[in-house]
């Protein structure tokens, strides 16, 4: 074979190999803290679904929710903590918004007032799985599909077959 022609060869392999090294999205992550096709971007967690501040301390904004409703439980990391971790057995004290899926309006925030506190074991099937392994000074957001909420007859300010939104602020695990 003439060097020429190896040349060719070679130049035409190292092409196909740095192509095959490319992205199509610029090199950024397809995956954040505990998700997939979310991103960390200015103090704030994005993902297909909602936008949530990331400001230690501070009530969180949420955006209003866009897309089809997850039928399964979405648990993202927006701050992760450093602090003890909770279990399923444990007492939480925690500042907590809700949100409705379907109006995209907060029903309920512990920020106006005092935090929360109650034995996780007590709540909601959504919070009892998605609660578990998050280290106090996190904040994680929780998106909750009815069947693991309130369900088909809703419960006091929520609606029948409501997805919940809830960002979780974990103060304290006793």
């Amino acid at each position: 074979m003439k060097p020429s022609r190896i040349l060719v060869i070679l130049s035409s392999l190292t092409l196909l190999i740095s192509l095959t090294a490319c992205s199509t999205d610029g090199g950024a992550p397809s995956d954040g803290p505990k998700g997939e096709g979310n991103q960390i971007t200015g103090g704030n967690l994005s993902n297909q679904y909602v936008e949530v501040s990331a400001e230690a301390g501070l009530a969180p904004t949420i955006s209003s929710p866009s897309g089809t409703p997850p039928a399964t439980l979405v648990t993202e990391d927006v701050i992760i903590g450093s602090g003890k971790v909770a279990s399923s057995d444990s007492t939480l004290t925690v500042h907590y918004t809700l949100m409705a899926w379907s109006t995209g309006e907060i029903v309920e925030s512990s920020w106006s007032g005092q935090p929360a506190q109650f034995p996780l074991s007590g709540v909601i099937l959504g919070w009892q799985q998605g609660i578990p392994g998050m280290a106090v000074g996190g904040r994680r957001l929780l998106v909750i599909p009815p069947d693991l909420g309130y369900g088909e007859a809703g419960g006091g300010p929520i609606g029948p077959n409501e997805t919940l939104i809830f960002v979780v602020d974990l103060i304290d695990v006793a």
